[in-house]
C-alpha cells in the first residue's frame, strides 16, 4: 500500500487529457463516453499501448446518465487496448480523479497488477434531466398497471406543468446550499477580501498562459473537436475586468464572482501508473512516484464554512505519516475550486489561532507562494469535476520530472465535505 515501506513503488509514467472547455461551448454534443474515449485513446497512442493488456482502468464521472452504468469499461471496449483489460467506475465528487489514482496505485503497490490507468470525465453540458416527482410516480404506476384502462387512468392525472423536467442543481442535499454559497460563508468567516480573490484568479490565468507559451502542455493534450487549449483561459483579463464583475452567489454582500470561481466545464483526463519493472520493460521513464495519499471528511452541516476545508485534516494526517513538514516541498498543486477556498486553507495552515479550531496545537506554517500552482490551475483551466485530479497529478509529475528531483504536494477539496492530499516524489 502507499506509504508502506514493504510495498512496491508506484510510478506515474504517462498522461493525457483533452483540452477543458467551458460548458455549452466546444463539447456541447460530446458525451462522457466520447470525451473519456478520446483522452484514453490519446494516452494509448502516445505510449504505444495498442493491443496491450493493462492491469485495470479506473475512472468515473460525477454527472452521469443512468445509462452509463459501466462507463469506463465501455470506453475500454471503444479503445485500442486489449479487450480483456478490466475496468471499473469510481466516484468521489471532485476527488474522483485522485481516488481512481489511489485505487490503481494501491493495486500496483500490493502486486495485484503491474500497470493501470486512472482518470475521470465530466460533462456539464450533457447533464441528465430529472423527471418531476409527480410524473415519475405516474409513469412507474402506469408501468405496473395490468390493463390499458388502468394505464389510461394514471396518464389522465398528468398536467402540462408536470412535464417540465427538474433542472440540475449543484447543491449540498444536507444544507440546500450550493458550493458557491458555502464558499461565500467561508470567505466571510475567514475574512478573505474580494481584492485577494481577484488577484489570485488573475495569476492563475497568467501562469496558465505562460505555460502554454513555453510549450509545457505540448505532450500532455490530445486536441478534440477543434479545441487545442483550455478555452476558459483568459489572456486578456485584468484586475480591472475582474473587479467589475458582479457577485455570483450573494448578490448583495458577496465577494465570489464568475471570475474568481471555477466555471462549469467539460473535459477528461487520465494517467498511466506502473511498477518500476513494467516501466523499464516498456521503455518508459519514471516521471514521479506516488508515495503517500490521504482522504478525509469534515463536518459542514452545522459549520457551513467547512464544506471545502477537509484538506486541512488530510494534509495533517498525510504529513505525519510521511514525517514531513508543509514546507518540505518543491511544488504545491492546490485545486482552485474558488480563489476564496484556496486562500482560506492557506490562512488556516499559517494561523496558530485558526488551526486550533481544527484541533491542532500548532500551525502548519506558510508555503512559498512562488511554488504554488506554477502553471495555473482550475480557475484558469476550468474544472470538469472528475477530470481535475488527473490534470493535477500529470502536471505535478511533469514538473518533478523536468526538475529531476524533489517532492510535490497536492490538495483537492470536494463536495460532501471531503478532501484529498497526495505526495509525489522523484
Amino acid at each position: 500500500m502507499l506509504g508502506n515501506n514493504n510495498s512496491r513503488k508506484v510510478a506515474i509514467v504517462g498522461y493525457n487529457r483533452i483540452p477543458f472547455a467551458r460548458h455549452n461551448t466546444f463539447y456541447v454534443q460530446a458525451s462522457n463516453k466520447d470525451m473519456f474515449s478520446q483522452a484514453l485513446n490519446g494516452l494509448i497512442e502516445r505510449y504505444n499501448l495498442q493491443g496491450k493488456l493493462i492491469g485495470e482502468v479506473a475512472a468515473g464521472a460525477v454527472i452521469k446518465h443512468s445509462t452509463q452504468l459501466n462507463l469506463t469499461r465501455e470506453c475500454v471496449m471503444d479503445s485500442a487496448l486489449d479487450q480483456k483489460t478490466p475496468a471499473c467506475d469510481l466516484q468521489q465528487a471532485c476527488n474522483t480523479g485522485i481516488e481512481t489514482a489511489i485505487y490503481i496505485a494501491n493495486k500496483i503497490a500490493l502486486g495485484q497488477i503491474d500497470a493501470g490507468i486512472a482518470g475521470g470525465v465530466d460533462s456539464a453540458s450533457d447533464a441528465p434531466l430529472v423527471l418531476g416527482e409527480k410524473l415519475r410516480k405516474i409513469l412507474l404506476t402506469a408501468r405496473r398497471a395490468k390493463t390499458f384502462g388502468q394505464k389510461l387512468t394514471e396518464f389522465s392525472k398528468l398536467r402540462i406543468k408536470d412535464l417540465t423536467p427538474v433542472a440540475p442543481m449543484n447543491m449540498e442535499p444536507g444544507t440546500g446550499l450550493s458550493m458557491g454559497e458555502h464558499t461565500e460563508i467561508t470567505a466571510k468567516y475567514y475574512h478573505i477580501r474580494r481584492e485577494e480573490q481577484d488577484s489570485f484568479a488573475l495569476k492563475s490565468h497568467q501562469k496558465l498562459a505562460a505555460a502554454y507559451d513555453r510549450g509545457f502542455f505540448n505532450d500532455m493534450l490530445s486536441p478534440y473537436l477543434g479545441l487545442d487549449q483550455d478555452n476558459n483561459m483568459r489572456r486578456d483579463t485584468s484586475l480591472e475586468k475582474l473587479s467589475g464583475l458582479k457577485p455570483a452567489f450573494d448578490k448583495e454582500n458577496g465577494s465570489l464572482t464568475a471570475g474568481n470561481s471555477s466555471p462549469l466545464t467539460d473535459g477528461a483526463s487520465c494517467i498511466l501508473l506502473a511498477s518500476e519493472e513494467w516501466a523499464a520493460t516498456h521503455g518508459l521513464p519514471v516521471l514521479a512516484y506516488i508515495t503517500f495519499a490521504e482522504v478525509t471528511g469534515i463536518e459542514y452541516l452545522k459549520q457551513k464554512q467547512n464544506l471545502l476545508l477537509a484538506p486541512v485534516y488530510a494534509a495533517a494526517d498525510m504529513l505525519k505519516k510521511a514525517d514531513l513538514k508543509l514546507q518540505d516541498f518543491d511544488f504545491y498543486e492546490i485545486h482552485e475550486a474558488f480563489a476564496a477556498q484556496v486562500l482560506a486553507i492557506l490562512k488556516i495552515w499559517e494561523s496558530p489561532e485558526l488551526i486550533k479550531e481544527f484541533g491542532f496545537s500548532e500551525a502548519f506554517g506558510q508555503i512559498d507562494p512562488d511554488k504554488l500552482n506554477v502553471n495555473g490551475s482550475s480557475l484558469a483551466t476550468g474544472h470538469p469535476f472528475a477530470a481535475t485530479g488527473g490534470r493535477i497529478l500529470a502536471t505535478l509529475a511533469k514538473l518533478l520530472y523536468e526538475k529531476g528531483s524533489g517532492k510535490g504536494f497536492i490538495s483537492v477539496c470536494a463536495a460532501g465535505g471531503m478532501g484529498a492530499t497526495v505526495i509525489l516524489e522523484r
